[in-house]
């Protein structure tokens, strides 16, 4: 594993990379997560080689300033794969990422082999009754868990169970890892302000996804958050698209679709169909 440090507007992005007997695929995470979100995958899927940067306002990478959007990462993405000296690559965004991975794919087509979308990507309209006011209302136990501080990595995890991961396993030593990323002298690295901007750019923005032209692969969720909600992706969203492969994944929610041991091998096997077959 190496760990690169890489120049963009506003500071230093940071990126890890787990070398596998794989060519490198750049891995996206979501709005309010960071790079060791890859963690499940790297564990079912050691043989690939992963490129996580921590996104701006996330993680190592908390401190760059500017503006966040869509297409501001889409542009560290490109200062990201340059400095590693990756001309072209495969693309795997989860949520957000997704969003992150169709602006980069459609601003620099050249250097998207392929997507590999994890439930985000694709577009789809604003839940019913939000609106760009409200985005930070309804994103407020993400950005609740930036003012608390939090004197136990286990008292974060419980925070985490008890909110937006209610299906994931609290015991599980990645999701521990997960945390412990997050946190620094009990406080959660996570902009607010990049929450609600990404939030707004991903329902209200300008989708670029009929533009693409690569290899499309899409794994969406039964459900969104816990057992029973709704879906962020309803059948007529996904077929009113053109798209390499769709795989629904059936009993996971949004998170466990790759924070978990059967979402992960799920995505594994998408990314290693791409990595065949283009």
């Amino acid at each position: 594993m190496t760990v690169d440090r890489v120049a963009v507007s506003g500071g230093d992005l940071v990126v890890e990379t787990h070398t596998g007997t794989s060519e490198p695929i750049v891995v996206v995470h979501g709005v309010s997560s960071q790079r060791r979100l890859w963690g499940w995958l790297r564990a079912k899927s050691p043989h690939l080689t992963l490129v996580a940067p921590d996104l701006r306002g996330r993680g190592d990478s908390v401190d760059v300033t500017g503006q966040s959007s869509l297409a501001q990462h889409a542009d560290d993405l490109d200062a990201v794969m340059d400095a590693l000296g990756l001309d072209a690559a495969h693309v795997c965004g989860m949520s957000m990422g997704g969003f992150v991975s169709v602006e980069f794919a459609a601003r620099y087509p050249s250097r998207v082999k392929s997507l590999i979308l994890v439930d985000g990507g694709v577009p789809v309209a604003p839940p019913a009754g939000l609106t760009r006011e409200s985005v930070a209302a309804v994103f407020a136990d993400r950005i609740a868990r930036t003012r608390q501080r939090f004197d136990a990595v286990e008292d974060y995890v419980d925070f985490l169970v008890s909110t937006s991961l209610p299906l994931l396993d609290r015991d599980n030593p990645l999701l521990r890892a997960y945390a412990e990323h997050d946190l620094v002298d009990g406080s959660v690295r996570l902009s607010s302000d990049a929450v609600v901007a990404d939030a707004e750019d991903v329902f209200f923005g300008v989708s670029r996804f009929r533009e693409l032209t690569m290899p499309i692969r899409l794994l969406h969720a039964q459900w969104s958050v816990g057992a029973n909600s709704a879906p962020m992706y309803s059948p007529e969203d996904i077929e009113r698209h053109a798209l390499t492969s769709t795989t629904p994944m059936m009993a996971l929610d949004h998170a466990g679709t790759i924070m978990t041991s059967v979402g992960a091998a799920a995505v594994g096997a998408r990314i290693d169909e791409a990595l065949r077959n283009g």
